[in-house]
């Protein structure tokens, strides 16, 4: 991805320097298909706009040498880029339908971190807290996803800030509001369903950023797509629980499979319209 030498978001708060507090929660992929089922069959609560919308697959992070803080700074300054571009993507599409584009701020934090939702720990991955409207990053789930999830590449990293900023357009657009109606009207299975249905829709609103961005800054390098499409398959439910305990269990996937993560994503990128993003009428889920 080209993004050297352009415009860096300034709605960011950089917490990597600041204590987040002791948090039990386990490290990893392991320790994040634990988190995600405890919080989502039953253990996180009932109210959606307290529950964090996570992008699975992080992990701890120790102290750093001087060259891995200064290449921690180089992925600061790359996602704060990123989210510029997304600021300047949503800003053009909102405008165009006549409304004011509300940009979220990005927590840049290590290893644990307080927010409206509660306290979160690097294991959880990236989140977007409807709470408070903002986005919160360990930059050390950069590695765990080159190290651990094989989906290198600095377009994969531009395609995990674009799916947190799709759950706060989702925000925005009174979706989340809804889900957290819906959270209380039906069984925690049934739950799940639309819990997918939400998170391929922060996938294909992903997609449709790239478009735009592409349109509106040529940002795209050869092989940019093939790594947000292989980053979209390393985090789909079927592949993650796979690993983590040996077998999948549909009825506990709460973000999609690998499959349907990488269908939206593409879906979004190829057509670029908004108005085709409604993953919760799709027939095939």
């Amino acid at each position: 991805m080209q993004w050297k030498g352009r415009r860096a978001s300034t709605n960011v708060d950089d917490r990597r320097g600041v204590s987040g507090g002791g948090i039990a929660a386990g490290g990893g992929v392991i320790g994040v298909i634990i988190f995600l089922i405890y919080q989502f069959l039953g253990g996180g609560g009932s109210d959606m706009s307290q529950l964090p919308q996570v992008l699975p697959g992080g992990g701890a992070q120790q102290e750093m040498s001087a060259e891995e803080k200064a290449a921690d700074d180089e992925r600061a300054e790359f996602v704060k880029v990123v989210l510029a571009d997304t600021e300047d993507v949503w800003g053009k599409l909102f405008s165009d339908m006549g409304q004011t584009y509300e940009a979220p701020r990005l927590v840049l934090f290590r290893d644990a971190v307080q927010s409206a939702c509660g306290n979160a720990s690097a294991a959880m991955g990236p989140f977007y807290c409807p709470g408070d409207k903002q986005v919160y990053i360990d930059l050390s789930f950069y590695q765990d996803m080159q190290t651990k999830l094989k989906a290198p590449g600095d377009f994969a990293m531009a395609y995990v800030v674009a799916h947190e900023i799709g759950h706060h357009i989702q925000k925005l657009n009174g979706t989340s509001d809804k889900m957290s109606r819906l959270r209380q009207t039906m069984s925690e299975t049934e739950y799940n369903k639309y819990s997918v249905k939400l998170e391929l829709q922060a996938d294909f609103l992903a997609g449709v950023w790239a478009n735009h961005a592409q349109q509106m800054k040529n940002i795209l390098e050869a092989g940019d797509i093939d790594e947000a499409l292989n980053a979209a398959n390393a985090i789909g439910d079927d592949r993650l629980q796979k690993e983590a305990q040996g077998r999948v269990v549909p009825d506990a996937f709460t973000h999609g499979t690998s499959a349907q993560r990488m269908y939206w994503f593409k879906k979004g990128f190829t057509t670029g319209d908004v108005s085709q993003g409604d993953t919760f009428n799709a027939p095939d889920l």
